[in-house]
């Protein structure tokens, strides 16, 4: 039996509580893009990108009105929604200024271009691209070498449609 998981391996979706699901719609449906597909009267709903089922669940069954979690809690960091391209990520990075929800960072990895922000729920959010893996960088024995240099967001911001 083996202990590695198959390279086809994928993380599905996020299901979050959340105290407000309209609030939450918006932000995931109407800022980040993706399409609601399913709700569930006034306590659940699911919206994904492409047609999938879902990618992301929302649910206020032991949430509603609730509060976050405070800093020094444990709990979810972040979620990562992986775009296509740069274009798809200044895309949404102009929805996300015109919504006037705040960035908490904005990072080059080399890997990947990344961008840091809230949910209303105080939910870590990461919107990220990948490079292509031609393009990752390796030390001098060929093992990736990730950094964290700032992100250019206004030269991404002018590269949205």
């Amino acid at each position: 039996m083996s202990k590695i998981a198959p390279p086809a391996t994928r993380i599905g979706h996020i299901h979050l509580k959340v105290s407000d699901l309209d609030r939450a719609i918006w932000f995931y449906g109407d800022v980040l893009g993706f399409e609601l597909t399913q709700r569930f009267g006034a306590q659940a709903a699911f919206l994904s990108a492409g047609g999938y089922h879902h990618h992301i669940g929302l649910n206020t069954w032991e949430s509603a009105g609730g509060n976050p979690p405070p800093p020094n809690a444990t709990g979810l960091y972040h979620s990562a929604f992986l775009y296509p391209d740069r274009a798809a990520l200044a895309d949404v990075l102009k929805r996300v200024v015109t919504a006037g929800v705040p960035l908490d960072g904005a990072a080059d990895h080399g890997v990947s271009e990344a961008l840091y922000l809230r949910d209303p729920d105080e939910n870590g959010v990461e919107l990220y691209h990948d490079r292509p893996q031609s393009e990752w960088p390796r030390d001098a024995a060929g093992q990736l070498s990730m950094y964290n240099r700032p992100l250019d967001v206004r030269a991404l911001l002018a590269e949205a449609s």
